[in-house]
């Protein structure tokens, strides 16, 4: 088959290995099947417009034709995202703007699952997969990369999903105590970009939920539920949505991401800190008790009693904040890390996540283009086709891809940048015409658009009012 041999079948030995990063793909073969194509769109076009590639003038005319997808894909994106910013201002917890819109419980409602399904079908298409909350076994793990021990309550969210991107092994160093406290080299499995868009369940919806699960009366679900959110900032609502973006999170520690994690202690904790109090209150107690039985102090000596009963007190307090210190010392670790970890929040997570989908797509497409453009192919050609880009990108960059060739065919042939004939075959503009095509439909680009979404939500309000400050009360 003529087609897919046209991509490169021999690239040359000193293209392999070209793209460095500081992680390495997983060992599990099913994680090596990820759709994200980790190379930069310029290095993508510089790789596929060698001048021997294509016929004598087109290499250039082939590289001006990608110049020009990738602004228009980028162009597209950027209206898609004007569309989820207007759903999602009434949940937007960053906002400053004058709210001037009222909506109706079931206006909101609708808005929300719209935002919702905005926001996985941007994940969907920069290339992030999906994490159940429900698969218990990948969130909860019992190890941890920190030393912490994390739980997470999913019962607590409206609206979870959980995606990730880039899942592969990192090398790092630390030191072994076994081993004198030597350096030792390990793999860490991480999560090169995590994504987690929640919404909190309504605070009488949560009562209701707590006070059937848990057989409680409304009043003890009520002081049930203000402790459960109690460790959340003030300014944490249930009427908003949040979206946070975080790089190379551990797999092992990505409870720590939720809000609603609480920190346990680990049994070695436990076992440490049980039998320091227990000794510390054991010998207290032993040896106020040894002075009262020997001295008679509480008949002979009350201010003596009264000072033994003190210093039992005080053996008891130390030992509590013993328990207090540790935990707060297990919170620090984990805001720390996650400092260190976050790329963004809310509309700027949405804003980055539309651009990584144009520029997944944008490669997706210069990579499905470059083989149609040079050979005759037929839709029966497909998986050998979708099978040569991947070989492709393994021998020129040393990435393992399960390439997506269905959604990249369908976005050129909606551009019209390719036509598949009644006998299934499939023919691709030249460049040239191909980049007189695109440089028409963006000519076209603001008629075609609509001046209005069409959403009939909300109405407007005779006074607009502020936002709400940040430290409006969650109830």
């Amino acid at each position: 088959m003529a087609a897919a041999s046209t991509l490169h079948s021999a690239p040359d030995a000193r293209l392999n290995g070209t793209v460095s990063t500081s992680a390495q793909p997983a060992a599990d073969s099913e994680d090596l099947r990820e759709k994200n194509i980790p190379v930069t769109v310029s290095a993508l076009i510089d790789r596929m417009t060698p001048a021997d590639a294509w016929s004598p003038g087109e290499a250039a005319a082939a590289r001006r034709f990608f110049h020009y997808l990738q602004h228009w894909r980028r162009q597209r994106s950027t209206a898609d995202v004007a569309a989820l910013s207007e759903a999602y201002e009434p949940f937007s917890p960053d906002s400053d703007l004058l709210i001037t819109r009222d909506y109706s419980p079931a206006e909101r409602q609708v808005l929300q699952r719209r935002v919702v399904d905005h926001v996985e079908t941007l994940l969907t298409r920069a290339n992030y997969v999906r994490i159940d909350p429900k698969d218990m076994a990948v969130i909860l793990t019992k190890e941890s990369h920190y030393g912490l021990d994390l739980i997470v309550d999913f019962s607590a969210f409206e609206e979870c999903l959980i995606y990730y991107r880039g899942k592969c092994m990192e090398r790092q160093s630390r030191r072994n105590f076994r081993k004198f406290y030597r350096k030792e080299e390990f793999d860490l499995p991480i999560y090169q970009r995590l994504f987690l868009l929640f919404k909190l369940k309504p605070f009488d919806v949560r009562v209701t939920q707590i006070m059937a699960d848990k057989n409680m009366s409304r009043p003890e679900a009520e002081r049930y539920v203000k402790k459960l959110r109690a460790s959340l900032p003030g300014n944490v609502s249930d009427k908003n949505i949040y979206m946070k973006l975080f790089k190379n999170i551990p797999q092992t520690d990505i409870e720590m991401v939720f809000p609603t994690t609480q920190v346990r202690f680990r049994m070695f904790d436990k076992v440490k800190l049980g039998v320091t109090s227990g000794g510390a209150m054991g010998a207290g107690v032993f040896g106020t008790a040894g002075k009262i039985a020997a001295g008679g102090l509480a008949a002979t000596n009350p201010i003596a009693l009264a000072g033994a009963v003190v210093t039992l007190g005080g053996v008891a307090f130390r030992q509590t904040m013993n328990f207090v210190n540790q935990k707060n010392r297990y919170m620090v670790v984990m805001a720390q890390n996650l400092y260190f970890h976050a790329m963004a929040d809310n509309r700027g997570a949405a804003l980055k996540l539309a651009d990584r989908a144009a520029e997944q797509e944008v490669k997706e497409d210069i990579l499905l283009y470059s083989v149609l453009a040079k050979a005759t192919a037929n839709r029966t050609d497909l998986p050998e086709i979708d099978a040569a880009i991947e070989n492709y990108l393994a021998q020129a960059f040393g990435v393992t891809v399960n390439f997506d060739l269905d959604d990249a065919l369908w976005r050129l042939m909606c551009d019209g940048l390719v036509k598949e004939l009644p006998d299934g075959s499939l023919i691709a503009l030249p460049p040239r015409d191909a980049a007189a095509h695109v440089d028409k439909k963006w000519d076209l680009f603001l008629d075609e658009l609509s001046g209005s979404t069409g959403h009939s939500e909300g109405h407007e309000v005779d006074s607009p009012t502020t936002p709400p400050p940040e430290s409006a009360p969650l109830l």
